[in-house]
């Protein structure tokens, strides 16, 4: 696969990463219900054996154990090693209750708690996951991200879910590497000010859930919407209830009638169309078996023309 510069960073990153959100399993309050871990790390591996060579994982999925499943599946990878990207600044109690924390010694117990569990003494990425609810917790939790890059625990540093002021309060403090935002077909925000303003100033951008976190798959019907497990988040979720569900349904349509011409499914072409923004690096795909990655782990190659991009967005 080509690869692009992750912003100022050293990292030449392929068009699509690994995500290891459900991978985390179930028994947290985001979970995409129960998970086989064999099942997960038979699905690293196959992506890998396609060329992906970054994985994006985040300390809060399954409260630690989607990075105990990502150090377990390198561990049993004798290929190149990949790139792992991970998060903090999401802290969870004993009863499992989530909140947001960017103090600076929290932020240093997680890094701490990071390496641990993935098993490296250097993390490629490190993320703020969410900002908080502050500017000055921002700049205290941005500050130790930092100081932690310059005592060589971490390569390089991001943030995720940030809006242009926050970026900019992040900036002031130190280079931001990448912006990890929510981008796909169905959910185009960001490209008002957030995308414009990556592209002026360097920053790489890795997008989230590109196919909807599984809406824009092909495989999502009314059906299988309303017959979600109980733990599963998306269950919740407005996307995939009325009034928005059949008008998404509408735009797979669209995504199938393109697919069918490349030999692709709509969820590849869903991919493909956020790669296509020229400000976006990456995208992150989560897979949970072999067979899922298989089914879009090539979708980095497919290359939308103007008059597909214009058909999908029903312009």
């Amino acid at each position: 696969m080509q690869t692009k510069q992750l912003g100022n960073s050293d990292l030449f990153i392929t068009p699509l990463g690994i995500g290891s959100w459900a991978m985390g399993g179930t028994g947290w309050d985001y979970a995409w219900g129960a998970q086989d871990d064999a099942a997960s790390i038979a699905a690293i591996h196959r992506a890998l054996e396609f060329g992906v060579n970054w994985i994006d994982t985040a300390a809060v999925y399954g409260l630690g154990h989607a990075e105990e499943i990502v150090a377990q599946a390198l561990a049993g990878w004798s290929g190149k090693r990949p790139y792992v990207f991970t998060k903090c600044g999401l802290r969870w109690d004993d009863r499992g209750h989530i909140q947001r924390v960017l103090k600076a010694d929290s932020i240093r117990r997680e890094c701490e708690d990071n390496l641990r569990r993935l098993r490296v003494e250097t993390i490629d990425l490190y993320q703020i996951h969410w900002p908080a609810d502050t500017l000055a917790e921002i700049e205290e939790g941005w500050s130790a991200l930092a100081q932690l890059q310059r005592e060589g625990k971490l390569r390089w540093i991001g943030v995720s879910n940030f809006d242009v002021a926050q970026l900019q309060c992040a900036q002031a403090i130190a280079p931001v590497t990448s912006l990890q935002p929510r981008y796909s077909l169905v959910h185009r925000d960001i490209e008002t000010d957030i995308l414009p303003f990556c592209g002026r100033e360097g920053i790489g951008v890795i997008a989230y859930a590109p196919m909807a976190s599984g809406l824009l798959t092909g495989a999502m019907t009314r059906e299988r919407a309303a017959a979600l497990p109980p733990d599963d988040w998306r269950r919740r979720e407005p996307d995939f209830n009325e009034p928005k569900l059949p008008q998404n349904l509408a735009l797979v349509e669209r995504l199938r009638a393109v697919g069918q011409r490349h030999g692709r499914s709509p969820g590849e072409v869903a991919i493909a169309w956020t790669l296509s923004r020229p400000a976006v690096t990456g995208a992150i795909v989560g897979v949970r078996s072999p067979v899922q990655a298989e089914g879009v782990m090539r979708a980095g190659e497919l290359k939308l023309s103007a008059a597909e991009i214009a058909e999908i967005e029903g312009s």
